[in-house]
């Protein structure tokens, strides 16, 4: 179970990490109700699963050749820091609640669609799961029970956390600062770019 483990632990760092799908998430939240935060948050998880498997698809083809094998463990590795350094540096925005949002209530399918389609139309969360699923397929020598569990460690903490912040939305959103979220994903970046100077040494370890 360890691979799961460390699934969390990664769907935990991501979860904190404030970007475009995560403040649409709040503000659906806060304007629209539970419900439809938590359509929002499914419509979110959906994207993350899809890109995950045409990820997984894709890199096992990948890595049925050996002499690929060292050149993407250390490319997943160097976009896993560049991506940590970008979320570092990220500028982020006060969370505004007060747009008077009155207009009719749209349908559920229209929650889970815009969440849907809002993270996965974000290139970040591709390079991000791609340079992933990359460097935890070398790591784990493409033994699909290991990977299947950090996988499913990963999605399923982060899609409980979106519920849990869907739950708190009101609550929270009065200490959502620009200050603290600044602070916040600079943590997040550093630990980010931790986790790609791992999966390189692990690469060259096994390799």
């Amino acid at each position: 179970m360890f691979p799961f483990f460390e699934g969390v632990l990664l769907g935990s760092t991501l979860a904190v990490l404030f970007g475009p799908a995560l403040f649409s998430l709040l503000q659906t939240s806060v304007h629209r109700g539970s419900k439809a935060g938590v359509l929002f948050a499914l419509g979110i998880i959906g994207s993350d699963i899809t890109i995950v498997m045409l990820c997984y698809m894709g890199v096992t083809q990948l890595l049925m050749n050996e002499r690929n094998y060292l050149f993407l463990g250390l490319l997943s590795g160097i976009i896993m820091i560049i991506f940590g350094l970008i979320t570092y540096s990220r500028k982020v925005h006060g969370l505004d609640s007060s747009n008077g949002m009155k207009d009719k209530m749209p349908g559920p399918l229209t929650f889970l669609l815009k969440g849907y389609f809002l993270n996965i139309a974000n290139p970040f969360i591709w390079v991000f799961w791609i340079s992933l699923m990359v460097g935890i397929s070398a790591n784990y020598d493409q033994d699909k029970p290991a990977i299947l569990a950090f996988f499913s460690g990963a999605l399923v903490t982060i899609l409980a956390t979106d519920f849990a912040k869907v739950a708190i939305a009101n609550r929270i959103k009065k200490f959502l600062t620009v200050a603290i979220m600044t602070w916040v994903n600079r943590i997040v970046g550093i630990i980010l770019c931790f986790f790609g100077v791992v999966l390189i040494a692990r690469v060259c370890f096994n390799f």
